[in-house]
């Protein structure tokens, strides 16, 4: 499969469907970006059972505020609409390659139970002690 471009209408729906979605945030006057493309691209011909995205930060600012994207590239891996990596650098084609495995083989079960422990965790330090919340 080919990369396809998201936009402010299209991310969310785009990370939130089904299987592993990468996202490569990136600008056309950005040299590791442009260095990193050709290994994006080859990467979604090898893996036509995923989503490939490509955002451009230059065109689509709000939303790449809005992901807090702070240097270029920047590659992001979702599972499930769950984020489970987020990196930024040009990376080589077998260490996006080892991403990818390490994507496809995560217990996502484990993701969601970790998640949780953390959500309730954070719950719980944010009431006053002594207090119920009921």
């Amino acid at each position: 499969m080919a990369t396809i471009d998201v936009t402010e209408d299209t991310f969310e729906s785009t990370v939130t469907g089904e299987g592993i979605v990468l996202v490569d945030a990136w600008a056309s006057w950005c040299g590791p970006c442009r260095a990193f493309a050709p290994t994006f691209e080859k990467a979604s011909e090898e893996h036509p059972e995923m989503t490939f995205a490509k955002l451009d930060t230059e065109a689509h600012q709000a939303l790449a505020a809005a992901l807090e994207i702070q240097s270029i590239p920047t590659l992001m891996v979702f599972r499930e609409g769950i984020m489970i990596y987020r990196g930024s650098g040009a990376l080589p084609p077998e260490a996006l390659e080892d991403l990818i495995t390490q994507a496809s083989e995560l217990d996502m079960d484990e993701v969601r139970r970790q998640i949780a422990e953390a959500n309730d965790a954070s719950s719980s330090e944010a009431q006053p002690e002594g207090k119920d919340n009921a």
